[in-house]
């Protein structure tokens, strides 16, 4: 048995599976809804999103939002495909999906995040208060990211890697050159670590089990294993393997 307020609007392409609860004012497409999913008021879910079984959605939540392209952006949004949010999600209140988007099954996102489109988010992943994952960025699995972070476009970060509050992290020296192939967001191996506050410029790799210091500016590519503060960021450990 599952049930569905009076209230919400649910398209008659969607498929709904068993057990599954939708509260007052909730807004549905033609998605698909998996088995034991809880739908919590305000929450609109748009066409070609599909929820695994066992997620649940937060008050004011918007998963499967179109982007909205605009004069005064230098790059045309992009991306096509489904939704995906895998068993066992749950997503907080007011976060804000985009469509294209997948999230891997055990996922945790954060109230208010955004996540935009193209954006793949491993499994068992903590995408945490406020943070904001730009275009076509990878999360590895099981990779935790703190409140109030932003992963820039273009960016690519590999499994178990810690990202703490509040870091900054931007693509484009150029600014005023237009959108191009030069738009590139820095690279985090696995095992590594960013500090609070921390800066990392465009097209920056940091290597495996390096760890950045608490408001460093990364200017430069980070080796494998060795810790740099500072800023501009320098190495000040460095361990066997390093």
């Amino acid at each position: 048995m599952g049930s569905i307020h009076p209230t919400a609007v649910v398209s008659s392409e969607a498929k709904l599976g068993a057990n599954i609860r939708i509260a007052a004012y909730v807004v549905i497409g033609s998605a698909t809804i998996g088995d034991g999913c809880v739908i919590h008021p305000h929450v609109t879910i748009g066409n070609d999103v599909r929820l695994g079984g066992g997620v649940e959605v937060f008050p004011g939540a918007v998963i499967g939002k179109e982007p909205a392209s605009s004069g005064a952006m230098a790059r045309v949004a992009q991306g096509a495909g489904e939704t995906l949010i895998g068993d066992g999600c749950s997503i907080g209140p007011h976060a804000v999906i985009y469509f294209d988007v997948e999230i891997g099954a055990g996922s945790l996102i954060g109230d208010g995040a955004s996540i935009r489109e193209q954006c793949r988010i491993g499994q068992q992943c903590l995408i945490s208060r406020g943070v904001t994952i730009n275009y076509n960025t990878v999360v590895g699995d099981r990779t935790k990211v703190m409140d109030g972070t932003h992963l820039t476009g273009n960016m690519w970060v590999d499994a178990d890697v810690f990202i703490s509050t509040m870091v900054a992290t931007t693509n484009d020296n150029r600014i005023r050159g237009g959108y191009g192939d030069h738009v590139v967001g820095p690279k985090i191996h696995r095992h590594a670590i960013v500090g609070a506050g921390a800066i990392l410029l465009p097209a920056t790799t940091i290597g495996e089990g390096a760890v950045v210091a608490a408001g460093a500016v990364v200017t430069r590519d980070v080796a494998p294993g060795v810790t740099v503060m500072g800023a501009p960021a320098r190495v000040v450990e460095r361990t066997a393997k390093g």
